[in-house]
């Protein structure tokens, strides 16, 4: 077929219609001008955080009732007994007392039962202490330190006016002069009690000589016009003496007499 025939065969195509549609044909509307917009705020940069230091807290006031005062006073070596006299140099020649005496210095005689209830514990205390501490065995000193500690410091001023030497000394060879060495026990054997000599230990001497001073004190002062500081001066500065008259000294005496009897 020839080119000719080919154009006659196609038929023009017929022009398709717009359908009309139901949404409004919306209109062109010009273009206004944008406005020139404002520059946008430009936000600060967040700067480069640092690590904060931390703050070194304050160290809380204490207050001043908890803590501790500085004691500024005299040095040890230079304290003495009631402030009056020096301990430093008293001797005691009983090697086997010598443990047991506690002369170290103070002022004021007085621990409040800090070695109370404790075995071995009255070693610790000043033996002045003991001293005050063992005349409260009458109803008119129980309980009443403070009565004690006075009639004890004016009986050891009294000691100095007679003797002319330190009381605490006087104190010292008045225990060593009443001090038992041995006593008396009783061992049973079949139902028979008998009695045996026992030596005392150093600690039970001392004791028995506390006790056997303050009690001839005490005896002395009973329905007597003298007054308690006064007995107990005269029977200190007897027993250092090694006098029979003092209740103390015959009572050792009769201690070791009885025990000597039952070897």
């Amino acid at each position: 077929m020839t080119e000719e025939n080919t154009q006659e065969t196609k038929k023009p195509e017929p022009a398709v219609e717009p359908q009309p549609t139901d949404a409004p044909v919306k209109e062109k509307v010009p273009e206004q001008p944008k406005e020139a917009e404002a520059p946008a705020k430009e936000q600060p940069k967040p700067e480069a955080t640092e690590p904060k230091p931390v703050k070194e807290e304050a160290p809380k006031e204490i207050s001043k009732a908890l803590v501790p005062k500085r004691i500024v006073g005299i040095p040890p070596d230079k304290l003495k007994l009631f402030d009056r006299y020096d301990m430093s140099d008293i001797v005691v020649s009983d090697a086997g007392l010598a443990r047991y005496i506690n002369l170290d210095p103070v002022i004021v005689p007085h621990t409040g039962a800090r070695h109370a209830n404790r075995p071995f514990a009255k070693s610790k205390m000043n033996i002045v202490e003991r001293l005050v501490n063992n005349m409260m065995r009458n109803e008119n000193y129980t309980g009443k330190k403070t009565k004690t500690y006075r009639a004890v410091m004016q009986a050891f001023e009294i000691i100095e006016s007679k003797t002319k030497k330190n009381p605490v000394q006087v104190f010292i060879d008045a225990l060593e002069n009443t001090t038992p060495r041995e006593e008396v026990t009783r061992l049973k054997y079949g139902g028979v009690s008998v009695p045996k000599a026992v030596d005392i230990s150093s600690s039970r001497r001392l004791d028995i000589a506390l006790r056997n001073i303050c009690k001839g004190a005490i005896n002395a002062s009973y329905k007597n016009t003298k007054p308690i500081e006064i007995c107990l001066a005269n029977e200190i500065i007897q027993a250092a003496k090694g006098d029979m008259n003092s209740f103390a000294v015959s009572k050792k005496e009769e201690t070791e007499r009885v025990a000597g009897s039952a070897r």
